[in-house]
């Protein structure tokens, strides 16, 4: 009986456990039954389903399943980083994982860094965050930037210009030619 495959219905189950009893073909002894014996199979067990297994004979003596599989339930194949030595197509060692992790790792501290850097926070004595104060650039005609970022904000083409080139964040040039505010004042 110890190496012949079988095959029974799971009668009972306990899954917290991750053991049961399975009721050979013929037999009205139950054999013991442990999730470990179930490898690479796609789903737990439940009761009723039909059981292809081993019999071994564990350290006390008694019969328990091995090498078992769950009828109509398919076998995940084991993963394995290399075959013959060789790695398989499409995979990354997990040393590549831990490069992808730093790297993004340094590029968002790199990127929160400058922005928090390009944000002049005004903090009051008591130590509350107040709001951005906006970045001012002064220029020969007397532009600055203040915050504004629309077309509507705007009073002519030079003033737009002014800001498209020389402040941050602002929403005037819809079309990406670097030419602000076509329809209120800088058509062509």
């Amino acid at each position: 009986m110890d190496r012949n495959t079988y095959r029974g219905r799971l009668e009972r189950w306990n899954d917290d456990k991750g053991f049961g009893f399975v009721r050979p073909e013929n037999s009205s002894k139950d054999i013991f039954i442990h999730i470990s014996a179930l490898k690479n199979v796609s789903r737990r067990p439940v009761v009723g389903d039909v059981i292809s297994f081993r019999v071994e004979t564990d350290d006390k003596g008694k019969f328990r399943a091995a090498n078992a599989t769950i009828a109509g339930i398919p076998i995940i194949k084991p993963r394995s980083a290399k075959i013959r030595g060789k790695r398989k197509k499409g995979r990354s060692s997990p040393f590549s994982g831990l490069v992808l992790l730093v790297v993004i790792g340094v590029t968002g501290y790199a990127g929160f860094d400058s922005w928090k850097s390009r944000q002049a926070v005004a903090v009051s004595n008591a130590g509350a965050i107040v709001e951005p104060v906006p970045e001012k650039r002064d220029n020969a005609e007397g532009y600055q930037c203040d915050g504004r970022t629309h077309c509507s904000q705007m009073t002519s083409c030079e003033e737009a210009k002014f800001f498209i080139r020389n402040c941050p964040n602002t929403k005037m040039d819809g079309d990406g030619d670097r030419v602000p505010c076509e329809h209120q004042f800088c058509g062509r």
